[in-house]
């Protein structure tokens, strides 16, 4: 290059300054090769901790349905129990009502056939007897 002057050294000049960039693009490419390697692993990251977390997320929702579902069971079997109980007593009510008239229309009509009932006039006599008795 010595031998061509001026023009070999502006030669030798261009070649340093396009070797020295071509240097620093390998250091800039390799840099952004690491940057993008980077952003990829949190990329990855990032997917894998919304994954968990909406697993997470449906264990839980999963969870809370079968505590509301088994809630609403307990309640529904309250209720029965409790329309159970009504109905029972209800029916034992009706029942005491039905037996109560029974035995009332059953006593008013044995008033009515007979113009003493003996269970009563049996009654009056041992009234009437004892009260005898007392007063001796």
């Amino acid at each position: 290059w010595t031998l061509l002057g001026d023009a070999g050294a502006k030669v030798q000049a261009q070649l340093d300054e396009a070797e020295a960039l071509r240097t620093e693009a390998q250091a800039l490419l390799a840099q952004i090769t690491e940057q993008r390697a980077e952003a990829e692993r949190q990329a990855k990251a990032m997917i894998a901790a919304a994954k968990a977390e909406a697993a997470r997320m449906q264990a839980e929702a999963k969870a809370n349905l079968a505590e509301q579902i088994a809630r609403r069971g307990q309640l529904a079997e309250r209720r029965i129990a409790v329309a159970e109980a009504q109905a029972t007593a209800d029916v034992k009510a009706a029942a005491a009502d039905l037996a109560t008239q029974m035995a009332e229309s059953l006593l008013a009509g044995r008033l009515a056939g007979a113009k003493s009932d003996p269970l009563i006039d049996a009654a009056l006599d041992q009234l009437a007897t004892r009260a005898f008795s007392a007063a001796r």
